[in-house]
């Protein structure tokens, strides 16, 4: 008997009638299922963060989110009530769990104090001045107006105004004043605050201060 197996007696399709699958397979032959491999949907997120008033506090949180490659929208900085503390307030795009990481991250650096991640209700403001050419003033003027800006420089050739208001806002009064032709623009980024009487980033313990180093006394 013949150990060769006639193929026409096995069972099942040809290998051309069989249905191609959509995966694929790595290096080392492995599947590799799309779905997988698929980009997770990413939100946008307001954290605000109670730091130390020191010098470097700022570079150390670029660094960290530069190191973790996380998508920086914007970042804000500014004194708080208490002369110790600054607050700083990042909007990041990221998926659920990069946030996550993001917090407990930037939680982890000596300099912060606390971490909150504000809710979508949050008062939230960008500004940003616009200069435009000098042409019309007036209109100008009744253009900023209409957005709750006013103009906070005039000369000859140019007219510079300030608004201030949500993201969407400052979007839309940027389209409208390209009509003037736009010379030049800067915005701050996000500046945001939890409603209410409930406290964005509630302090957290007391940053302990460097200890200080005896001097032996000379003998």
């Amino acid at each position: 008997m013949s150990d060769d197996i006639d193929s026409k007696a096995l069972e099942g399709p040809h290998p051309s009638e069989r249905p191609e699958t959509s995966r694929r397979r790595n290096a080392q032959g492995i599947r590799i299922d799309p779905d997988a491999e698929a980009e997770p949907d990413t939100q946008q997120a307001v954290l605000s963060a109670l730091v130390a008033h020191e010098p470097g506090v700022l570079a150390n949180v670029a660094s960290l989110f530069s190191r973790r490659q996380f998508n920086i929208e914007s970042l804000t900085v500014g004194a708080t009530t208490d002369e110790d503390r600054a607050r700083i307030t990042l909007v990041i795009e990221e998926s659920g769990p990069g946030i996550e990481q993001a917090k407990k991250q930037l939680q982890k650096l000596v300099p912060v104090v606390s971490v909150t991640e504000l809710p979508a209700d949050a008062t939230r403001r960008d500004l940003a001045l616009i200069k435009v050419e000098g042409s019309h003033p007036d209109q100008v003027q009744s253009l900023a107006e209409m957005y709750g800006g006013q103009a906070v420089d005039a000369g000859r050739e140019t007219v510079t105004v300030e608004i201030t208001g949500s993201e969407q806002k400052i979007d839309a009064a940027i389209d409208a004043f390209e009509q003037f032709g736009i010379v030049e623009i800067v915005r701050t980024g996000t500046a945001a605050l939890t409603r209410g009487a409930e406290r964005t980033a509630p302090d957290g313990p007391q940053i302990a201060e460097p200890e200080s180093k005896e001097v032996p006394a000379d003998d």
